[in-house]
């Protein structure tokens, strides 16, 4: 007579053995070491030139031009950036370009919110035309432009004004922050804003506390590209501006390096510090990235 024992029921919370966890750890924390290693030598690659740039500014002028080049600095040379610094010239090429960029930026912002509300909204007469119309703009370059620009302004009298530098790179990014909010006002649910509207809100009530919350990564991503795009500008600037005073960084800088003198040293400092601006408004707004993802709906 043989006896049978029956298998005791396996648990369905019943912990993993030991040995298969950490089987199956293995793989998941080589997979996290591979993705870190790689994460590693991309930023690297992107660091790499603005590590060059920093000990560039660090050395000598003859340190900069010497050969074979050295990694480190032969001589550190501190006192440069506070000669920059202290550079009036300097600081108003600074002075211009946060004015036309940060200038550029707000009417971008202001002209293309309500510009992509409505075309996202609302299916009016010449929408698909409005819309091609504002795509095609995007195919036109500064530089095929520019001596059009500069006898349009001369007509208006602006050349040589900050006015002129601002509406050129409000026009030549526009057209992007409109089709990255239109996208981003199409993808909202009719539902939230149908539910706003029975609440007793208005139509510019519902942009301001609904659908703008919830447009602000797109928002985000309008703002970075205008200020970095106007920011860098630079053949439109260098053929308005006339007085050293009011040429923005980018046309400025030239000025340390002429054919009489060269102050290498300088323009790296120079361009470290020109990036200082960039990286503040990362700063600043990155954090608003992920929270205009779930901020701003309604009840």
């Amino acid at each position: 007579m043989s006896t049978t024992t029956a298998a005791a029921p396996v648990r369905p919370d019943a912990p993993e053995p030991q040995g298969n966890r950490s089987h199956t750890a293995d793989p998941r924390r080589r997979k996290r070491t591979l993705m870190a290693i790689g994460g590693v030598l991309v930023a690297f690659v992107f660091v790499a030139p603005y590590v060059v740039m920093v000990l560039d500014s660090l050395r000598t002028s003859s340190d900069v031009k010497s050969t074979p080049p050295s990694f480190l600095p032969k001589v550190w040379q501190w006192d440069t950036y506070a000669q920059i610094l202290g550079d009036e010239r300097f600081l108003n090429w600074l002075k211009t370009s946060l004015i036309v960029a940060a200038g550029s930026t707000v009417i971008v912002i202001l002209v293309a919110i309500p510009a992509a509300f409505m075309t996202a909204r609302h299916r009016f007469p010449g929408r698909g035309a409005f819309l091609l119309l504002v795509l095609v703009t995007q195919m036109f370059a500064p530089t095929s432009l520019v001596v059009g620009l500069y006898r349009q302004f001369f007509e208006l009298n602006m050349i040589n004004t900050y006015g002129a530098l601002i509406l050129t790179n409000a026009a030549f990014n526009l057209a992007f922050a409109i089709w990255i909010l239109h996208g981003f006002f199409s993808s909202i649910p009719l539902e939230v804003e149908e539910a706003a509207a029975l609440d007793g809100a208005s139509r510019f009530a519902i942009l301001r506390r609904v659908m703008l919350p919830l447009t602000l990564p797109g928002l985000v991503t309008a703002t970075i590209f205008t200020f970095i795009a106007a920011w860098n500008e630079y053949v439109v600037a260098l053929t308005l501006m006339i007085d050293d005073d009011k040429k923005p960084l980018t046309v400025g800088m030239r000025a340390y390096i002429t054919g009489y003198e060269q102050h290498w040293d300088q323009l790296f400092a120079a361009s470290v510090i020109a990036v200082v601006p960039v990286v503040i408004l990362f700063a600043v707004i990155e954090k608003h990235l992920v929270g205009g993802l779930t901020a701003g709906s309604v009840k």
